[in-house]
C-alpha cells in the first residue's frame, strides 16, 4: 500500500525524518518496503534519481528538485512561435524576473494568441542548469537543461510535465498547478512529498488505510492522533420511507447501511484529492468515484455508489435492497464489462429484480454512476472476509476493495466511512444528504474486554513495564484501560505491587484481531511489545521452567531412514502432496487394469492437476525423474513422506511411504575409471538391503512377484519377519516411456514404512569385531532353477550358526555341467569365532553341516 507522507501528516504531527519513521513502522510490524522521494532529497544524499538500497533500511528512489532551479512559475500570456505552428512562447514570471519559455505542450494551445490571461496559469518551471528526466525518452533518463536555439528562438529553461519531474509517466502536457501556488516558491516546498510503500501483513489488515498507519505513527512517536471528522450535515428529505434493507444471511453480512445524496454534480475532483489518489496509486475519474476511493484509502472502508434513479426505475417505487448468496445459474455484468457466472457462495447486493453488485468486490454495470447521474445511494457494509476471498479467487477479480474486505473490516468502520464520504459528496459535489441513514445491523459485533495481569506481561516479555506506561501504550492505540481490583492478599502485611494489578482492557471497535481470555492477553502483550520496541527488550534467559523433554521416536526413525539413504548415494526430493487421479494412473501401462481407488478431494483446488491428496509417493518421485530426464543420464532419488488413504473417519489416514527411483549408469563420469554400465535390479536390491540393515531390522526376504506396473519377471516383493512391506523391481517399459525414460531401465521401489516400524528396534545388540582371523572358503551348490538364492543363504546360515559371519553370492552358472532345469550358485563363506582361531577340523565340521543341510533340505548337490 502506498502512503503519502503529506497525507499522513494531516492526522498526526511528527518531526521524525522519513527514514526514521520507516524504521519505527517496520520494527512495529508495518514493513516499509520502499521510500519514494518526490522532489525531496533523501537524508543519505542520493539525488541522482536512480533507485538505490540502504543496507539498513528499505529501498529508496526519487529525484530531488533543486530549490534554486525548480520553482513555481506564473504564465500570464501564451504567444505563437514565429517559425513553428506546434510550438508556443510563454511569458512566465518565476518570482525574480520575466522569461520567454518555449514549449510544445498541447494543453497550452487553447491559450495561444489570447493576449494577457485573465487567470494566469501556475506551472512547474525549471531554470537553466536544472536536472530533470528527459520527457521524450523511455524510462527515466536524466538530462541537464542547457541553452540552445530551437527554430530560431533561444531556449534555456522549460515548463515541466509530470514525467520530467518524476511524479508519473504523464508527458502529454505540462503540469498545471492550483491557483494558490505562490510564484517563485521552490517546487519541492510546494509539491514535495515522500511516499512509503507499506507491506500489509494479514495480522495488520486494520492498517490497510492511511488512518491506520497514522494511528501506528502516533503511538510510535507519542503524538496525538487527529482523525477526520465523521459528522455530516444532513438536511434533505428522509430516506427511510423510500428504502428498505433485507439481509438474508447475517453471518455473511453483519451490517449494511445506506445514505442518499441528492442533486450532486458530476465533475472533476479537486486537485488536492486527485494528487493524493495518484500518489496512493489510484487513477482519478470523477468527484463521486474519487470520493469513494479516497475514503476507502483513508478509513479502510470500501464503499459503493449506486445511481439512485436507476434503482428507483427498476423498482417502480420504493427500493428494497437485499443481500443474499447467488442463485444457481445467476449472472451479473460487472463494471469492467464482463458477464460473470456467479458461484453459489458469492454474496450479492440485489433488488427485487436481480443482482446489483458482487458484495465487497465490484459493482454491476446496470446501476453504475454515470456522467448524468444526479442522485447517489451510497453503500457502506461489512462482509464475511472468507467468502469474499473465495469470490475473488473464483472470479479472478482482485481489487482495492476486495483486498480490504478479504482481510476483514469491522462493522463499525462501515458507518464511519459512509458518513465521511456522504459529507464529502455534499461539499465537493454540491449534493444534499437525506436526513437519515438506513442502517441494518442484525449481527452486532460484541464488545471485547480482556483482563490483563501485569504479572503476565512480565512473564511473557521478560521485562517489567510500569502500569502507567502499559496503559499509555494501549491507549495510544485507542484501547481503553481501567485498573481492576486485585484479589485480596492472604496476609494483611503482604505488599501489593504493580505486578499484582490487573488491567481491564476494552478493545476499540476497529479491531478484529484481538481475542478473549489467554489468547486476548497474548494479543495485547504483543501490542505492548511492538510499540514499546522489540529492540528495547534486552536479551535474557528464560525464567520459566522448561517443559519435560520427550522424544519423538517416529520422527527419529524417519530421519534415520533418510540419513542412511543419503549416505548410500541417493538424493532426497520433496514433492507435492497434491495430485490428480490420472497422474497416478500413469504408473500403469496401456491395457493394464489400473485400480480406481477413492481419494481425499480438495473442495477448492487451485488447479485441476492438484485436486486430490496423493495415494502413491512413487508417482510423485517419478514425475521428478521425468522432469530431469532431459538434463541428466543418471538419477538416484528417494522420498520418504506421507500418502493419504481415505477411510471411515472424516480425515484420511496418513501413513509414511518410501519411494526409490534409479536409472542410468552406476557412477557419474570421472577422471578415474568409472563404471558406466547401467544400474539393474540387483543394484536396487543391494541399496534396499543396505538400508534395511542400517535400520537394524532383521534381513529382508525378496521373492518373485507380479505387478502390472513392473516388468514381468523383474519384480520382487519384500518381507521382513513375514510381514509384507513393499515391492521393487524394473518398471514396465511402457511406464518408463511415459516418464521420459523410453529405451532405458527405470528401477523403482515403494515401501510402506509404517509396516516396517514394528520391526525397528530402539535397542539392538552390537557384536565386537573379532581379534581372530576368519576361515575363508568358496562353496558351489547345484539346485533347481526355481530355487531362490535367498533360501540357500538362509539354509547355510542356519546350519553354520553364529560362526558363519558372511555369505556372499558371487556367481551363477547355467549349463551342461549343472544339468537341465538346474543352476549352480557359488558362495563366498567366512567362518570366524569371537574367542579363538578356528582349527581346520572345526572348519571342516562346519562345512560338512552346511553341505548336509543343503542336500537334505533343498535337494542340492555340492560341486566338488
Amino acid at each position: 500500500m502506498r502512503v503519502p507522507l503529506s497525507w499522513l501528516k494531516e492526522y498526526v504531527d511528527f518531526d521524525l525524518a522519513p527514514e526514521e519513521l520507516a524504521k519505527r513502522l517496520t520494527f512495529a510490524g508495518l514493513e516499509v518496503e520502499e521510500i519514494e522521494y518526490i522532489g525531496l532529497a533523501p537524508r543519505n544524499g542520493h539525488i541522482d534519481g536512480l533507485p538505490h538500497t540502504d543496507v539498513s533500511g528499505p529501498k529508496a528512489k526519487g529525484l530531488a528538485w533543486d530549490r534554486s532551479h525548480i520553482v513555481v512559475g506564473r504564465v500570464f500570456e501564451v504567444m505563437p512561435h514565429p517559425n513553428a505552428d506546434r510550438l508556443v512562447l510563454c511569458q512566465l514570471d518565476d518570482g525574480l524576473t520575466i522569461h520567454t519559455v518555449l514549449t510544445g505542450a498541447p494543453n497550452l494551445f487553447p491559450y495561444k494568441g489570447k493576449g494577457p490571461l485573465a487567470r494566469p496559469l501556475k506551472v512547474a518551471y525549471a531554470r537553466e542548469g536544472a536536472t530533470l528526466y528527459d520527457g521524450h525518452k523511455p524510462g527515466q533518463v536524466l538530462a541537464t537543461l542547457a541553452r540552445m536555439k530551437i527554430r530560431g528562438v533561444e531556449s534555456y529553461s522549460m515548463i515541466c510535465s509530470e514525467k520530467e519531474l518524476g511524479i508519473s509517466d504523464a508527458h502529454e502536457g505540462v503540469m498545471i498547478l492550483p491557483d494558490d501556488a505562490p510564484a517563485g516558491m521552490p517546487l519541492a516546498e510546494y509539491l514535495g512529498d515522500v511516499i512509503f510503500t507499506v507491506k500489509i501483513n494479514p495480522n495488520m489488515a486494520r492498517n490497510a488505510c492511511v488512518l491506520g498507519v497514522a494511528r501506528e505513527a502516533a503511538a510510535l512517536t507519542g503524538r496525538k492522533l487527529r482523525p477526520p471528522s465523521f459528522e455530516m450535515k444532513a438536511e434533505g428529505p428522509p430516506l427511510r420511507k423510500l428504502l428498505k434493507i433485507r439481509i438474508e444471511r447475517p453471518e455473511l453480512n453483519p451490517r449494511f447501511a445506506a445514505a442518499l445524496i441528492r442533486n450532486v454534480k458530476i465533475g472533476p475532483s479537486p486537485e488536492w484529492m486527485q494528487r493524493r489518489l495518484t500518489r496512493a496509486g489510484m487513477r482519478p475519474i470523477n468527484n463521486i468515484v474519487d470520493i469513494t476511493n479516497y475514503v476507502m484509502l483513508e478509513t479502510g472502508e470500501p464503499l459503493h455508489a449506486f445511481d439512485w434513479d436507476s434503482l428507483s426505475a427498476r423498482a417502480g417505487g420504493p427500493v428494497t435492497i437485499i443481500t443474499r448468496t447467488a442463485k444457481p445459474g445467476e449472472t451479473l455484468v460487472t463494471l469492467d464489462g464482463v458477464d460473470r457466472q456467479l458461484d453459489d457462495f458469492t454474496i450479492l447486493v440485489c433488488d427485487e429484480k436481480g443482482a446489483l453488485s458482487i458484495a465487497g468486490v465490484m459493482g454491476g454495470a446496470d446501476t453504475e454512476v454515470r456522467d448524468g447521474t444526479t442522485n447517489i445511494l451510497l453503500e457502506g457494509a461489512s462482509w464475511d472476509f472468507i467468502t469474499i476471498r473465495r469470490t475473488v479467487d473464483a472470479q479472478k477479480l482482485p481489487s482495492e476493495a476486495a483486498f480490504r474486505m478479504s482481510r476483514g473490516v469491522h462493522p463499525s468502520v462501515a458507518m464511519r466511512g459512509l458518513t465521511r464520504a456522504a459529507e464529502l459528496m455534499r461539499t465537493l459535489g454540491g449534493g444534499t444528504i437525506a436526513r437519515d441513514i438506513v442502517d441494518a445491523y442484525p449481527k452486532k459485533a460484541p464488545i471485547v474486554r480482556v483482563d490483563l495481569p501485569l504479572r503476565e506481561v512480565r512473564r511473557l516479555l521478560g521485562i517489567s513495564i510500569p502500569l502507567k506506561k502499559t496503559a499509555q501504550i494501549l491507549e495510544s492505540l485507542e484501547f481503553s484501560c481501567r485498573v481492576k481490583e486485585s484479589a485480596p492478599r492472604r496476609k494483611r502485611r503482604e505488599k501489593v505491587t504493580e505486578e499484582d494489578v490487573t488491567l481491564q482492557v476494552t478493545v476499540p471497535d476497529h479491531r478484529l484481531d484481538i481475542g478473549t481470555g489467554v489468547i486476548g492477553q497474548a494479543d495485547l502483550i504483543e501490542e505492548i511489545a511492538r510499540i514499546y520496541g522489540y529492540d528495547r527488550i534486552p536479551e535474557a534467559q528464560i525464567s520459566d521452567l522448561l517443559p519435560k523433554q520427550r522424544g519423538n521416536p517416529a520422527l527419529e526413525q524417519e530421519e534415520a531412514a533418510r540419513d542412511i539413504l543419503a549416505n548410500l548415494g541417493l538424493q532426497e526430493v520433496l514433492t507435492y502432496h497434491l495430485t490428480a487421479p490420472e497422474r497416478e494412473a500413469a504408473l500403469y501401462p496401456p491395457g493394464a487394469a489400473a485400480p480406481a481407488p477413492a481419494y481425499t478431494r480438495l473442495a477448492n483446488p487451485i488447479v485441476p492437476e492438484r485436486s486430490v491428496m496423493r495415494r502413491s509417493i512413487l508417482a510423485s518421485v517419478l514425475e521428478t525423474a521425468s522432469r530431469n530426464a532431459a538434463h541428466t543420464d543418471r538419477i538416484a532419488l528417494f522420498e520418504l513422506g506421507t500418502v493419504y488413504i481415505p477411510g471411515e473417519d472424516p480425515l484420511p489416514a496418513e501413513p509414511v511411504h518410501l519411494a526409490v527411483v534409479l536409472a542410468g549408469p552406476r557412477t557419474d563420469p570421472d577422471w578415474q575409471t568409472a563404471d558406466r554400465a547401467p544400474m539393474d535390479f540387483f543394484d536396487l536390491k543391494g541399496i534396499l538391503e543396505a538400508w534395511i540393515a542400517g535400520l537394524h531390522v532383521p534381513p529382508a526376504v525378496f521373492e518373485s512377484a507380479s505387478d502390472p506396473r513392473f516388468h514381468p519377471g523383474r519384480c520382487a516383493s519384500i518381507t521382513v519377519n513375514g510381514a509384507a512391506i513393499g515391492l521393487m523391481g524394473q518398471l514396465h517399459p511402457q511406464t518408463a516411456a511415459r516418464y521420459e525414460w523410453a529405451g532405458r531401465d527405470l528401477l523403482a521401489a515403494e515401501i510402506n514404512f509404517e509396516a516396517l516400524r514394528p520391526h525397528l528396534l530402539q535397542r539392538y545388540a552390537v557384536a565386537p569385531i573379532s581379534d581372530y582371523p576368519p576361515v575363508l572358503e568358496d562353496l558351489a551348490v547345484v539346485v533347481a532353477e526355481d530355487m531362490p538364492a535367498e533360501r540357500v543363504i538362509q539354509t547355510i546360515r542356519t546350519a553354520g550358526g553364529d560362526i558363519v559371519r558372511r555369505v556372499r553370492l558371487f556367481d551363477v552358472y547355467r549349463g551342461e555341467q549343472a544339468g537341465a532345469g538346474m543352476k549352480s550358485l557359488a558362495f563366498s563363506l567366512a567362518y570366524q569365532a569371537p574367542d579363538r582361531t578356528l582349527s581346520s577340523a572345526e572348519a571342516a565340521e562346519i562345512r560338512t553341516r552346511i553341505i548336509n543341510a543343503l542336500e537334505k533340505d533343498l535337494g542340492g548337490k555340492v560341486r566338488r
